[in-house]
């Protein structure tokens, strides 16, 4: 997956460099911003009995 990622994007290795962080930025950003408050919503995290 990764090296098909690599192949696509364009320009050089620094770009390339560059274009994965940013994407992996992105994910993470999207992750903690939508999907993570989406998901505590829908689980019993806060509780907990012992």
């Amino acid at each position: 997956m990764y090296g098909w990622i690599w192949r696509k994007l364009p320009g050089g290795t620094p770009v390339k460099v560059a274009q994965c962080v940013l994407i992996a930025a992105a994910i993470v950003a999207v992750l903690f911003l939508v999907v993570f408050p989406w998901l505590t919503t829908r689980l019993p995290i806060d509780q907990v009995t012992v």
